[in-house]
């Protein structure tokens, strides 16, 4: 079987209508698919007023805003609309990106009909309960999470170190990569902006730490202002820049009163916004790969991050940037210091990790999953994959 092939029927709990490193992933997946002139067929939720427009054909499905985070929606399952849409597509292989209640019932219907499954992992989710004084909910839901993905004939994580962790966890036992890619055009040092520093008030000769990303207690907030105020009170001198908007900017927004907060960018502003900084801090645990990291080290950025999933994939300490504890504020204020301090070491990191971006392109990055269809679909034409996963 060719990619013009394939008719993937490909589930997702947010395909545009908030923007986000997964979202985007997922809409360039289907427009690589449908140049290489596979079939696709989209169900997620829909709101009128979406972040971007969709690629490829969405079907909206039934959903409710979560309480609490109004701004995302919970999908309820497989409609009668959507089961008739989906007998007329007739999709060969379906692709679940979330773990919620219309990834499950897909898992349902295509099991049915004997059809094979792939899922992608796009965050942590067991990590999430931690930021709301639930962290004694995490063992129950990766136990949901485990029997979710091993209902699938294989899934895909975003980095290695993802891959391992749910091999750790018993998720699965088929996990490839499907890695994330980076647009070269967008971001590069070139997109540096003296400029459009000045007309925030920063200086050409103060070190930037830059934030980039939405505004969500999960990203890491608390551990990022706490650090802040760690260099503050050892006379450091710095400005921070933060690239996002979400529900948790105005608590961010007092904890740093003295950063600049420049809202949600997207295409060149972005990738201006990005290279204008002198260092990106990324503390959050959550991500399984972390695209901000790789748009940091594509425009010549050393990076400081939490020894997690994803950043340890893409960051090798001391040479890229520093890889520090979960929570250890200290250590992170003294990696941070260091970059803003000795400019010729942040400038080595830098370079390096330009050196290191230059292999991720979004067409090969997606061809590996476009491989992994045909060889799913090819194993169960075979009869040699099982439905159910023989993980214990």
């Amino acid at each position: 079987m060719n990619s013009d092939g394939l008719r993937i029927a490909l589930f997702s709990g947010n395909y545009n209508y908030v923007r986000d490193g997964a979202n985007q992933a997922l809409n360039r997946l289907v427009g690589y698919l449908l140049r290489q002139g596979a079939q696709v067929r989209v169900y997620a939720p829909t709101i009128k007023t979406p972040a971007f427009p969709a690629t490829g054909d969405l079907v909206s499905a039934p959903s409710m805003p979560i309480p609490g985070r109004g701004e995302y929606r919970v999908p309820f399952g497989l409609s009668p609309r959507l089961r008739r849409d989906l007998a007329a597509f007739a999709p060969n292989i379906v692709h679940v990106s979330s773990p919620d209640p219309l990834g499950h019932r897909a898992l349902s219907w295509a099991r049915a009909r004997s059809l094979p499954t792939i899922a992608s992992v796009h965050t942590r989710f067991e990590t999430y309960p931690r930021y709301y004084g639930l962290a004694f909910m995490e063992p129950v839901i990766e136990a949901g999470l485990r029997r979710f993905y091993r209902r699938c004939d294989a899934i895909m994580a975003p980095s290695d170190s993802m891959a391992q962790l749910l091999r750790d966890q018993r998720m699965n036992y088929d996990v490839g990569i499907w890695t994330r890619g980076i647009d070269q055009e967008i971001f590069n040092p070139n997109r540096r902006d003296l400029e459009w520093r000045r007309s925030l008030g920063i200086a050409d000769d103060t070190p930037v730490i830059g934030f980039t990303g939405r505004l969500v207690m999960e990203k890491g907030l608390d551990v990022f202002s706490d650090t802040i105020e760690q260099l503050q009170r050892r006379n450091v001198r710095h400005h921070v820049l933060v690239l996002g908007d979400g529900p948790a900017r105005s608590w961010f927004e007092n904890r740093l009163p003295n950063a600049s907060f420049v809202g949600f960018q997207s295409g060149a502003d972005l990738g201006r916004g990005v290279a204008s900084m002198d260092m990106l801090f990324n503390p959050s645990v959550t991500e399984t790969f972390g695209n901000v990291t790789l748009e940091a080290m594509a425009c010549a950025l050393p990076t400081v991050a939490a020894r997690a999933t994803g950043s340890e994939s893409l960051v090798t300490d001391g040479v890229t940037g520093r890889l520090i504890r979960p929570g250890a504020v200290n250590l992170f204020a003294d990696a941070l210091q260091h970059y803003c301090v000795d400019v010729a070491s942040r400038e080595r990191a830098g370079e390096a990790g330009r050196f290191e971006a230059e292999r991720y392109g979004w067409d090969h990055v997606n061809q590996a999953l476009v491989d992994t269809y045909i060889r799913v679909i090819g194993q169960r034409q075979r009869g040699a994959m099982a439905l159910a996963s023989p993980v214990p």
